[in-house]
């Protein structure tokens, strides 16, 4: 159950932080929809429930300008142990 509350956690967060980005940009959600390609309704339901594909949170990613901060993620590797990060060196 704290895995899934933890989910839902990051994924309102994104969805807020999305909405923040869009609102300071002065760009309505009909705007963001014609110009990420992405229907009004999914971004409808993205900013309320944080609920959207991959591929339409990249679109609007890419029309706010923060598409590249996608690069970063998973870069790093999740270390188990003290020795597995002494032997990577």
């Amino acid at each position: 159950m704290a895995i899934l509350a933890n989910i839902l956690d990051k994924k309102l967060g994104i969805s807020q932080r999305v909405r923040t980005r869009r609102r300071e940009a002065k760009i309505s959600q009909s705007e963001l929809a014609k110009r990420s390609g992405v229907s009004l309704g999914s971004i409808k339901r993205f900013e309320g429930s944080g609920e959207i594909s991959l591929a339409g949170l990249l679109r609007i990613a890419a029309v706010l300008g923060y598409e590249n901060d996608f690069e970063k993620l998973f870069e790093r590797k999740n270390y188990q142990s003290i020795d597995e990060i002494l032997n990577a060196k």
